[in-house]
């Protein structure tokens, strides 16, 4: 509890915490374990599990909270099609992020940007 009061990144503020109690009706959770939530004048917010990045939240869920669809995700698992891919969050900054063939390669192959040079 003294985590939550004093650190806003694990999970959810003071603030959060009080209005999801006061205000919040339970919606769903998704399969990452966070939970969202809706008042009665239809605003829509999550309380992340664990960290606060934005990217966990999936598409069916990201739909649901900018009120493009008023569907309820639900946690069974739907039919998807081949095209689909499972939900990553974002892995910018990691070892898993996307790095295009030629920064991939040796440093000795990578051909470094020659400024211009008036003669």
């Amino acid at each position: 509890m003294i985590k939550q009061i004093f650190t806003w990144w694990n999970s959810q503020t003071l603030g959060t915490f009080l209005y999801t109690i006061f205000f919040g009706k339970f919606v769903g959770e998704d399969e990452f374990g966070n939970k969202y939530y809706q008042n009665k004048k239809n605003n829509r917010w999550v309380v992340y599990n664990g960290e606060i990045n934005a990217s966990k939240i999936t598409s069916d869920w990201f739909s649901w909270m900018h009120h493009t669809t008023n569907k309820i995700p639900s946690n069974k698992k739907e039919k998807k099609y081949i095209w689909q891919k499972p939900h990553k969050d974002n892995q910018t900054g990691s070892k898993k992020a996307y790095k295009p063939n030629k920064i991939t390669k040796s440093s000795k192959d990578f051909r470094k940007y020659e400024t211009w040079k008036p003669k």
